[in-house]
């Protein structure tokens, strides 16, 4: 990981140039706080001028969180106050993020690239085979089991993302981010700073570099031609959106503004719902407390009376708050870790959509963080961080 490792990092303090850092998230996940860590590292452990900001949309969790830091010499003022477009170090929180193609925006061969992979499946020695088509091009790309480290560690994704970053700068040691936790965390939630500190470190040993396929291997897997690191030119996916021939009738869109075809499953933390029809009494309780309607009813018999009767969940738009766990009076939805059920039995997509989507957006919500739904993770006082 260490070898040839030459580069713009390295001399951009000399050159005069910024090193730029994107973050790509969704809300939830802690990018707007990593990027604000980010930034008074560099200003008061590293020397350097530093300045970081976030974009978002409505401040609500799900919606998508890109993360903006730039780093220089003390010499040099930063005068550029606009968003990364060409980051020198991509970091994505979520592996889900990686069908959206604009995540990787204007990336190129001099990018370096931090993935955090979902549950604990990490590659043996190659880049997934979901994103090689995108970082064939890149300079390198790195992986850190940050879900499983941050489920196991009672810590975030933040947390464990900022010392995946110090192990991959290079100019960032791992104690200088302990101290950046310690001052902006330490005193606010002191009952999380245990955790959270063992989430950087254990970010920072177990984030490693995996090799990128040879060339051409993306191509023959994706039928197609693989990613070039110039995403101006690369195509939206077909279904994105209503045309003048998929239109509903009357040429209205009347779903214009909502979150119908948002896929809120990069939200979830770990857990899902696991339905199990057979001790279910179709009482509705599950359907409502759910915040994103996701408990798909039809009409059909139950004990003899023809009712409207459950028959499961759309799991796109699961956000895995829990709820629904903590409110069944009879089991029938009980918590169950994610990466144990690749394929979900009930997985029912909404029925009520006008048109299924090919192409599902790839942020959601965070039920993990906004409920009291999960239940060995109990809430500290003020929060967790």
């Amino acid at each position: 990981m260490e070898a040839g490792r030459k580069s713009k990092k390295e001399n951009f303090r000399e050159t005069g140039e910024y090193y730029e850092i994107r973050l790509e998230s969704i809300g939830g996940l802690g990018a707007n706080l990593c990027a604000k860590m980010l930034g008074e590292l560099g200003i008061k452990y590293l020397g350097l001028n530093s300045a970081s900001f976030s974009s978002y949309g409505s401040e609500k969790t799900g919606t998508p969180v890109k993360g903006y830091i730039r780093y220089c010499d003390t010499n040099k003022e930063i005068r550029a106050h606009s968003p990364v477009e060409h980051p020198d170090l991509l970091v994505i929180f979520h592996g889900a993020l990686t069908k959206d193609e604009g995540v990787f925006s204007g990336c190129g061969e001099n990018t370096e690239v931090i993935l955090a992979l979902d549950g604990g499946q990490m590659p043996e020695d190659t880049i997934p085979e979901e994103i090689s088509r995108h970082i064939t091009a890149f300079k390198a790309c790195y992986a850190v089991p940050a879900q499983k480290i941050a489920m196991e560690t009672h810590s975030r994704i933040n947390m464990v993302m900022l010392g995946a970053i110090a192990r991959v700068l290079g100019f960032a040691k791992l104690e200088d981010m302990k101290k950046i936790c310690k001052d902006g965390l330490g005193r606010k939630y002191p009952d999380a700073l245990k955790g959270n500190l063992e989430g950087i470190q254990r970010g920072y040993e177990q984030i490693r570099e995996i090799r990128r396929p040879e060339k051409g291997t993306a191509e023959k897997r994706q039928g197609g031609k693989a990613g070039t690191g110039n995403p101006q030119k690369v195509q939206k996916p077909s279904g994105c959106g209503w045309g003048y021939d998929t239109a509903p009738i009357g040429g209205i869109n009347p779903r214009f503004g909502s979150t119908v075809a948002a896929d809120l499953s990069p939200s979830r933390q770990g857990y899902i719902p696991v339905f199990i029809k057979e001790r279910c009494i179709n009482c509705g309780l599950c359907d409502s407390t759910c915040p994103d309607m996701v408990f798909q009813f039809a009409k059909g018999k139950f004990r003899g009376r023809e009712m409207m009767v459950n028959q499961g969940l759309d799991y796109y738009h699961c956000k895995g708050c829990l709820r629904c766990v903590d409110v069944c009076p009879v089991n029938a939805l009980v918590r169950g870790l994610e990466e144990e059920h690749p394929d979900k039995q009930f997985f029912m997509p909404n029925q009520e959509m006008v048109r299924h989507p090919d192409y599902y957006i790839e942020a959601g919500a965070d039920g993990y963080i906004t409920s009291e739904a999960y239940l060995t993770e109990k809430r500290m006082e003020g929060g967790e961080v």
